[in-house]
Formats: structure tokens, sequence, C-alpha cells
């Protein structure tokens, strides 16, 4: 535990509803617990992550590398300017995406060692882990469906790009690191409801964390949330 704080990630691959999820699982956590809530995300959830996130995601090609590097530094910074404060002041913080979107898509899909990739990220966030772990759990394919026919989506990402072959590495990764420590991780199938996955969501983290409900104003605060990061 992040104490006095919480710290909670949801992962998984493109488009299957992170950013859906992550606000309305922090807006019930601001009511439930009485507790600030600071919803964030990476890469790009500080100004120096937006700079570092449009030069992975729409600048030039690089190497896994040279990716792996930019996702660790984005991630340093992050968690010493918004997730830590946050945790050591008692927030919740809710995170799309963390260390294991590295070790899903550095590793799982560009094939780098998964060892390395995580130690990277460990060293770059010293050693901080996240409480909880929600898996949201799609097809690649029907989520490449979802992403297709949803309104106003502009020119894919590098990662949006990457073929369905490359999206099952990363799936298998997620399911395969879920597997493997199930004391923090929670697997939810993406393919139901918006309300449902919701659902399953707030029973799973209220029963792990051993929240208790409170009766006091509160409200999810955190980033802008401009664009659906999914």
């Amino acid at each position: 535990m992040n104490a006095p704080g919480y710290f909670i990630s949801f992962e998984g691959g493109e488009g299957v509803g992170k950013s859906t999820q992550s606000r309305l699982l922090g807006d019930w956590l601001a009511d439930l617990t009485g507790r600030e809530v600071v919803l964030t995300f990476e890469p790009g959830g500080t100004a120096l992550g937006k700079e570092l996130r449009a030069a992975v995601m729409h600048g030039q090609d690089m190497g896994p590398r040279a990716e792996a590097l930019i996702y660790a530094a984005d991630r340093a910074h992050h968690v010493d300017t918004v997730v830590r404060p946050a945790l050591e002041r008692g927030a919740v913080v809710v995170t799309d995406r963390y260390v294991d979107s590295s070790v899903a898509y550095q590793s799982g899909g560009r094939d780098l060692p998964a060892g390395e990739v995580e130690h990277l990220s460990l060293w770059a966030t010293k050693g901080l882990r996240t409480d909880i772990t929600i898996v949201l759990d799609l097809d690649p394919q029907a989520a490449a469906a979802r992403r297709a026919a949803a309104e106003g989506k502009g020119e894919l990402d590098r990662l949006e790009r990457a073929g369905v072959e490359f999206h099952t590495r990363v799936r298998d990764t997620f399911l395969q690191r879920a597997s493997a420590d199930p004391e923090r991780y929670v697997v939810i199938d993406a393919s139901a409801p918006v309300d449902d996955i919701q659902a399953q969501i707030r029973v799973d983290v209220a029963a792990r964390l051993g929240l208790t409900p409170v009766v006091t104003e509160a409200a999810a605060v955190g980033v802008p949330q401009d664009e659906d990061r999914s």
C-alpha cells in the first residue's frame, strides 16, 4: 500500500475504454472515500510529458530502445511531479497506463527483454508500484473495429497503426502479467457495456483496497481530459 494514498492503474490495449473507465472510477472513489482523487495518464500527464508523447506517438519512426527510454523519461517526471506528491498527501491516484504498458508494448510488442524494460521503469520511478492494476481485456480485432467506429477519430498514432499481430502480443503480455500476480491485478472483460464494466471494477476495487464509504463532499480532479486515449 502506498500509504497514505492509494495508487490505481488502468491497463490494456488501444480502444478498450481505459480513459472512460478511469474517469468513472475517479468520480466514484471521491464520493466513496472522501479523499482527493487525482486522474492522470501516461504518456503526457505533464507539460514535459505532452512533448514526449508527441515525439513518440506522432514523430518519426524510432527504434524500440529509443521508444522505451522516452516512455521511461515521461514516467520518471510524471511520478516525481504528479503521482508521488499526491500519494504523500493522501490522495487516490488513478492513472491511465503505467509500468505494465511499457512491458506489454516494448517487450511483448517490440520484443525487447521484459526484465530490462521493467527494470528501467522501476528505476525511473524509484520502485513505485500500484496498489491495484485493472486490465481491460478486449480482442484486438474488436478493439480496432471500435476505434474505427468512434466519431471524430483523427489520424492514427504509431501504436494504433501497428498490426493485429503486434496488438495480440501486447494483449497476451498484459494477461500473462495479471495471471502471475493475481493479488494486484484485476482482469475485466472490456466487451461488456460501459456501465457493467464500471460496476465490476467498483466491486473489485472496494474489496481489494478495503474501502469504506464516508459522507462528505468530494470531486475527482486531475489533468484535463481533452482527448480519448482509450
